[in-house]
C-alpha cells in the first residue's frame, strides 16, 4: 500500500473541500494466462496487485458533484440532473458511466465530492480503467448505502465501460480488481462468475512485468473487431460462445470462414484449454509447465490472434535465452503494454539489466520494469468493516 499517495489524496480532499472522507483502494490486476477469453465466456487466471486507484469520497450539500483527478490536475463538475457522457472525455466517462448505470437501476445517490490518484502505469495493460470504475461504484455504494453486492458492482463497472467508454470488455478486469485476495490468483469462469482460488507459492520465483511504454494505434476499434469475429464464428457454430467450441467443430466450418477468422477462433479455443492446464500445473507447483504454457499463449496471441507487436515479441524472445526465466508472454489487450515474466527471484536484477540494455539497443528507447505483489481487492482503507 502506497502511504504517500493515500496521504496526498486525503490531504488534497481536506484542503479543497474542508472535510474528511472515506478512502477506497481499488487495485489493478495481472493476468497469468487466459487473454481475450473473457468475452468468449471462457476461463482466465488473474490476480489483483498492489498498484491501483486511491479514492477519497464524501457527500456534499452542494448542487453539483466535483471530481478531482489529482495526477492530471483536472476537475470535472457534474450536474446529476442532466448527466451525460462526452466524446473524448477520457477518465471522466468512466465515472459518469458508473453514475448513469446506478441511476438506471434506480439507485438514489446525491451529490458528492471526490479526489483520486493512482500508481498503475498508463497503457501497461493492468486495467486502470476497471480499478477506477470499481473505486467509484464501491465508494458510492458505501457512501449512500445502496446495498449492492460485489457481483452487482462489477456488472455496473462493466456496463460503464461498454456504454460510456465504448469498449466491449469482458468481466475479468472488474472481477479481479474487486475480488482479489492476498497471495492468491484464481481461475475464473467468465460465464458463471464462479472462481477457484490458488495460493501462489512462489518461494524462489517472482512475477516481473516489462512495460514496452508503447501503445500502437489500435485500442478500442481492434479490440471490438476481435470480439465481433468471435461472436460471428460462434454463431456459425450455433453455440453461445467460443468457450463451447472444440477444435474439431471449428475444423468442420473452416471453408466458411476466412483464414484470419479461423485462426482467431482457434487461438481462443486453445487458450481456454491452456488456462485449465495452468491451474493443474500451479496446483502441483510445476513451474516449468506453467512457463511453457505462458510461451504457448504468447505464440497464439502473436501468430493467431494478431494482437502482439514487435516490442512485445522481442521481449518474449529475449527471455528464451535466459535459463532463469521459466515463461513469458504479452499481457492485456495487446499492441503494446507489458509482458509478464515468471523468473527466479535472485535473477531479478540481472534480468532487469539485460532486458533494459537489449530493448534500448533494439528500439532506441527505454522500457520500464516492475515487480508486483499479489494483493487484496477493492476495499476501504482504515475501515474495520468492509
Amino acid at each position: 500500500m502506497n502511504l504517500e499517495i493515500i496521504k496526498n489524496v486525503q490531504q488534497s480532499f481536506e484542503t479543497k473541500f474542508g472535510t474528511t472522507a472515506l478512502t477506497v483502494f481499488s487495485p489493478g490486476r495481472i493476468n497469468l494466462i487466459g487473454e481475450h477469453t473473457d468475452y468468449n465466456d471462457g476461463f482466465v487466471f488473474p490476480a489483483a496487485i498492489n498498484l491501483g486507484i486511491f479514492l477519497t469520497i464524501q457527500k456534499t450539500n452542494s448542487n453539483l458533484t466535483q471530481v478531482v483527478a489529482l495526477d492530471k490536475n483536472e476537475t470535472h463538475t457534474i450536474d446529476l440532473n442532466s448527466i451525460k457522457p462526452n466524446k473524448n472525455s477520457g477518465w471522466r466517462n468512466y465515472i459518469v458511466g458508473v453514475i448513469c448505470e446506478l441511476i438506471k437501476i434506480e439507485k438514489i445517490i446525491g451529490n458528492f465530492n471526490a479526489v483520486f490518484a493512482g500508481n498503475i502505469p498508463a497503457g501497461a495493460g493492468m486495467s486502470s480503467s476497471a480499478a477506477l470504475e470499481n473505486s467509484f461504484v464501491y465508494g458510492l455504494n458505501k457512501l449512500f448505502g445502496l446495498g449492492l453486492k460485489k457481483k452487482e458492482m462489477i456488472l455496473i463497472s462493466q456496463k460503464a465501460e461498454h456504454n460510456y467508454a465504448g469498449v466491449n470488455c469482458g468481466i475479468m478486469d472488474q472481477y479481479a480488481s474487486m475480488f482479489g485476495k492476498n497471495n492468491k490468483a484464481f481461475m475464473l469462469d467468465c460465464r458463471s462468475l464462479k472462481s477457484k482460488s490458488y495460493k501462489i507459492k512462489l518461494k524462489k520465483l517472482k512475477f516481473v512485468l516489462v512495460n514496452t511504454n508503447v501503445k500502437h494505434d489500435l485500442s478500442e476499434s481492434a479490440y471490438n473487431d476481435r470480439r465481433s469475429v468471435c461472436e460471428k464464428v460462434a454463431k456459425l457454430l450455433k453455440i453461445k460462445a467460443l468457450r463451447d467450441a472444440s477444435e474439431e467443430q471449428l475444423q468442420k466450418i473452416k471453408e466458411h470462414v476466412s483464414d484470419s477468422d479461423y485462426n482467431k477462433a482457434l487461438y481462443v479455443i486453445r487458450e481456454n484449454d491452456r488456462v485449465q492446464k495452468f491451474a493443474q500445473a500451479i496446483k502441483k507447483n510445476n513451474y516449468s509447465e506453467m512457463g511453457a504454457l505462458m510461451y504457448k499463449s504468447h505464440k497464439g496471441l502473436s501468430e493467431n490472434y494478431k494482437v502482439s507487436c514487435d516490442e512485445l515479441d522481442f521481449l518474449v524472445e529475449k527471455t528464451k535465452t535466459m535459463s532463469e526465466v521459466y515463461g513469458a508472454r504479452m499481457m492485456g489487450g495487446g499492441f503494446g503494454g507489458c509482458t509478464i515474466n515468471l523468473i527466479l527471484g535472485n535473477f531479478v536484477e540481472d534480468f532487469k539489466n539485460e532486458i533494459e540494455k537489449g530493448f534500448l539497443k533494439q528500439f532506441d528507447r527505454a522500457c520500464s520494469i516492475y515487480e508486483v505483489n499479489i494483493a487484496k481487492g477493492t476495499h476501504l482503507i482504515n475501515a474495520k468493516n468492509e
